[in-house]
């Protein structure tokens, strides 16, 4: 089942404000895919596409230096960060 382009963008626009709310702590692939009720590897697709765009950013070590063999943390990149604190601040 294929996905049009606009909800594909709902649901990136979903997974970005989903970072924008726990950062600064960055959110494993699986725990992005449990909070958005999707498939991880679509999920992860989509993380992908909003990295190559800049918006977010890959993590791929652990606190103590380690590199992930099969794992990614995301967290949004500082220039996104600014633009939506920069839009929550306008809301009110």
């Amino acid at each position: 089942m294929r996905l049009s382009i606009s909800k594909r963008e709902k649901i990136c626009e979903q997974i970005l404000g989903l970072l924008f709310l726990t950062s600064p702590k960055p959110l494993f692939t699986f725990e992005i895919a449990k909070e958005t009720a999707r498939d991880e590897e679509f999920i992860k697709s989509l993380l992908i596409n909003l990295k190559e765009k800049g918006l977010i950013k890959e993590i791929k070590k652990n606190s103590e230096g380690r590199v992930y063999l099969k794992r990614s943390r995301w967290v949004l990149s500082d220039q996104t960060y600014q633009i939506y604190k920069k839009k929550q601040n306008n809301s009110f």
